[in-house]
Order: structure tokens, then C-alpha cells, then sequence
């Protein structure tokens, strides 16, 4: 066998070899869109905690995606890999969409099996040892992007709590000094402080320009006036 038909041959198994790991990862059809259609389910599993606290309401795909910008924003500012961040937020609580939200009332009556849950959501899909392997990364606490991961889920409730907060709700109050002293970065505690110091309104009536709202029907005062 020539030097380019060796190269040739070797050239061919490895496309196939990659081809068929590609393959293997990418997993069954049928299985993906199954498991997209669970995904959609935490649309409809409602966060359980809020009937404690007397106000508010959030599904659990709601708090993930702010769960996940929280991570996105944490990880970029202490240089942590941002892509992992989010994955591991974006998917922390996917096993709810069979189980439910347990609250931490729930929580000291009822014990879930969160490995056995994602197994059956994600076998035959190519995601399994991944979406398991991050969740007990995630339960490890270990990696700086699992702490990050974990301080954005309570960051993610501190702000509806302070929203509560601001619209009345003095429970929220007392939940929110428990939520303070779960978080596990410095990064985190800075930010959580800011959040309290910080209007839920701000971000709307006191910017880009708080005169808007004192010019009547948004049209500029004429310079005699």
C-alpha cells in the first residue's frame, strides 16, 4: 500500500470514526423531541414556595432563564467559564418538569430522586451522562461555575423577594435575611447588597430620563414655558 493510500484510508476511518461518534452523541430523533416537549413542561410547573410567602407567582422556566443571566453576568465578572455557567443554570432544576417544585416546607417531609428523574428524561437523547454529570457538579459545589451557579438561583429569588418587599410584603422581609446568607461568593453577597439599595423601578422611571415622566403626554415644554 502506498504512502497516499494509507493516508487515504486513514483519512476515511477517521471521518467515520467521527462521524459515528458525532452520531452517538447526537442521539434519537424521536427521543429530542420528546425531550423538548418535557422541557416546555416547566412552563407549567408552578414554583411552590410563593403560597408561603402570600404573593407572587413564577413557573419554573420563568426563574430559570433569569437564573441563567444571573450566571451569564456573575461568570463573566470573576472570569469563570461563562458557557458552563449558563448550562448548568439553564438546566438546574429540568428534572421538575417530573417531579415538581419542592419548597423547603416540602423539603423536610418529601425526598426526590433528581438522577432517576433526569435518566428518564434524557436516555436515548445523547444528553444523559452530561445533564447528570452537571447535575452533580452542581450538587458538589466544587467548581467555581457550580457556586456561581448556585448563588445565581438564590440571587434570582432575592430579587422577587425585594420585589415583594417593595410592594408591601413584609414576610419577604424575613425571607429575604435567610436567602442573604445562602450565597456562597463574595461576588454574589456584593451584588445581593446592591439589589437591596436598588428601586424595582428604577431601571424604568428613573432612567434614561426621569423628566419624561413630568412633560405631559411625553411632548417637550416649549421654551417659554
Amino acid at each position: 500500500m502506498t504512502t497516499k493510500d494509507t493516508n487515504t484510508t486513514y483519512a476515511t476511518t477517521t471521518a467515520e470514526s467521527r462521524k459515528s461518534a458525532r452520531k452517538q452523541g447526537e442521539g434519537d430523533l424521536s427521543r429530542i423531541a420528546d425531550f423538548l416537549f418535557e422541557a416546555g413542561m416547566l412552563r407549567k410547573t408552578p414554583r411552590s414556595g410563593y403560597q408561603f410567602l402570600g404573593s407572587g407567582q413564577e413557573n419554573v422556566a420563568e426563574h430559570s432563564f433569569r437564573t441563567a443571566v444571573i450566571g451569564y453576568v456573575l461568570a463573566r465578572r470573576m472570569g469563570a467559564d461563562v458557557g458552563r455557567t449558563v448550562c448548568l443554570c439553564l438546566f438546574h432544576d429540568l428534572h421538575e418538569a417530573r417531579i415538581g417544585d419542592f419548597n423547603y416546607v416540602n423539603k423536610i417531609y418529601n425526598t426526590c430522586d433528581v438522577e432517576k428523574a433526569l435518566h428518564h428524561a434524557t436516555e436515548g437523547t445523547g444528553l444523559e451522562e452530561e445533564m447528570i454529570g452537571q447535575w452533580r457538579e452542581l450538587e458538589a459545589a466544587t467548581t467555581l461555575e457550580s457556586r456561581i451557579a448556585q448563588d445565581a438561583d438564590q440571587l434570582d429569588f432575592i430579587l422577587n423577594l425585594k420585589e415583594a418587599s417593595d410592594l408591601g410584603n413584609t414576610f419577604a422581609d424575613k425571607w429575604l435575611e435567610s436567602a442573604l446568607l445562602r450565597l456562597r461568593t463574595h461576588e454574589a453577597r456584593e451584588l445581593a447588597q446592591e439589589i437591596l439599595r436598588t428601586g424595582i423601578d428604577r431601571w424604568w422611571f428613573d432612567r434614561p430620563d426621569k423628566t419624561w415622566w413630568t412633560r405631559g403626554n411625553g411632548h417637550h415644554k416649549s421654551s417659554g414655558e
